[in-house]
């Protein structure tokens, strides 16, 4: 099976992932802000139902495509190396947005909330791209069923992100207060992220080399 290094720097990425900016996140905090903890947990719940739609797709697509296109899983892990830098950038660029500067949203029932929160996650092009790009970096034919490390690595990822999002949901308020009076923790928090991803990308290109 997948072998413990690899699975806790994929826990790792999975953590910079939902750390960085993106329509989950910001749209978490600011419906815990405007509606409180239960609107913001309850949206989670539709987020997280959101997940399971990349990972199924994720797990039955990967493994159609390493038995028929072994090259893909090169083209893909390259890929995956350069949405990191991306990533990087977007952190790192001049007037880069913060994720706990909240949104004005309305008032909205339960059912609402898991469905937007679903529709938010299942459409988020952020987890999309994770999915397709850094997910079959991770995962080698080698190591036994593709199906099955998929299955593992997103439920890794999943459980990341729950407990990741229920804090920020639970507490997204205070965040989002002490940020606001502490403005250079922003800078902070964007920069070490922009680095940890452009470092990440960087390893993950010389990984690539030396397969060559």
């Amino acid at each position: 099976m997948i072998p413990l290094h690899d699975y806790l720097i994929f826990a790792a990425a999975s953590l910079l992932m939902v750390l960085t900016p993106g329509p989950n996140m910001i749209y978490l905090i600011s419906r815990s802000i405007c509606q409180g903890r239960k609107a913001g947990v309850t949206s989670l719940l539709g987020v997280v139902a959101g997940f399971f739609v990349h990972l199924f797709a994720a797990a039955l697509g990967l493994t159609a495509v390493f038995m028929a296109v072994p090259m893909a899983y090169e083209v893909l892990k390259w890929a995956g190396a350069l949405y990191l830098l991306w990533l990087a950038w977007q952190a790192l660029k001049p007037g880069a947005r913060s994720p706990f500067e909240a949104q004005q949203l309305p008032a909205d029932s339960p059912r609402k909330l898991v469905t937007m929160g679903f529709l938010t996650s299942a459409l988020n092009p952020k987890i999309a791209v994770f999915y397709l790009s850094i997910f079959p970096q991770f995962i080698h034919p080698e190591h036994g069923s593709v199906f099955s490390q998929s299955i593992i690595l997103g439920l890794t990822q999943i459980s990341v992100s729950f407990s990741v999002n229920l804090l920020i949901a639970l507490f997204a308020a205070g965040i989002a207060s002490w940020f606001a009076s502490n403005p250079t923790w922003l800078s902070v928090q964007r920069y070490f992220m922009g680095f940890v991803l452009a470092g990440l990308a960087v390893r993950l290109m010389f990984e690539q080399r030396r397969v060559n």
